[in-house]
């Protein structure tokens, strides 16, 4: 569909953001649906964020995606946020009501989706997880009521402990928090069932890159990677090679823009065909390890 004058725009703000497949993701989900809506990604600086929404609102953008480094930050310079991302302290997703501007976060619930999905119940395990940003924050909030125990690991430990203590506080939630050190890896990850890496280490340039000695991985282990560039981070390839179930990070990549999608849209999105144009996408673009 060719832009009109009443196409809507949507986005994404961020950066870096040039490795971003979600343009063409959410253009084809809009296309598959005849929607009039046009999605781009926009690289902005942290010093540009208070210019960048105010120039969401002074050219109509009907809605954002927002990602590293503007996750807590742009919550200063939005209007309302909804109960979830309030208690997350981040928003991912920004809807323009009438120049109003409206919060959500929508990481949660997209990597609990894509942990579902792969077969695995987040019910009653115990879960490591690595970092403390704004997706780390979304996925700790998401399932913290659903799991039985979750150990928070930061290289900077104060982020581990201020994250550990909101959910303590907002959701009574049973925290450990700690450094990335190797003892204390090895310690925490021995009785725990799932490992999230919910930070960039391995992303695409830095492929031979992880956070987890190989060591300290086994096969009754369920391993989550929020990075979904290279597909098969070097974590997720180690942790195959000891035959523990990978999950990698496409899954929570669709969901939580098809939950984007709905918020603008008002529509459920076509999430198996997001998915497809993400793989196909992922396939041309990817980096060979």
């Amino acid at each position: 569909m060719r832009p009109t004058s009443m196409t809507r725009l949507c986005g994404l703000i961020g950066d870096p953001v040039e490795h971003s497949i979600s343009p063409q993701m959410l253009n084809s989900a809009f296309e598959s649906l005849n929607l009039d809506y046009v999605y781009v990604a926009m690289k902005v600086k942290k010093t540009e964020l208070t210019n960048a929404i105010n120039g969401v609102r002074a050219l109509g953008l009907h809605g954002l995606n927002v990602t590293i480094p503007h996750k807590v930050e742009v919550m200063k310079h939005i209007d309302s946020a909804d109960k979830l991302a309030l208690e997350i302290g981040a928003v991912n997703t920004i809807l323009n009501r009438n120049g109003r501007l409206f919060g959500f976060n929508t990481d949660g619930i997209g990597a609990v989706r894509a942990i579902e999905e792969s077969g695995t119940s987040l019910e009653g395990k115990k879960v490591v997880l690595v970092g403390s940003g704004g997706a780390a924050r979304a996925i700790a909030f998401s399932i913290s009521r659903r799991i039985d125990g979750l150990t928070i690991l930061n290289r900077r430990v104060e982020r581990a402990r201020g994250l550990a203590l909101d959910l303590m506080k907002k959701r009574k939630s049973k925290v450990i928090f700690g450094g990335l050190s190797e003892q204390t890896l090895r310690r925490e990850l021995s009785n725990a069932r799932i490992l999230i890496n919910a930070t960039s280490v391995g992303m695409f340039p830095s492929i031979s890159r992880s956070v987890v000695d190989s060591s300290l991985l086994r096969k009754d282990l369920i391993v989550f990677d929020i990075v979904y560039n290279p597909l098969e981070t070097r974590l997720l390839r180690e942790a195959s090679s000891v035959g523990a179930r990978t999950v990698n990070g496409i899954g929570m990549l669709v969901h939580q823009g098809a939950e984007a999608f709905r918020l603008w849209t008002g529509k459920d999105a076509p999430v198996e065909h997001m998915r497809k144009v993400a793989l196909k996408e992922l396939s041309r673009v990817e980096p060979k390890a």
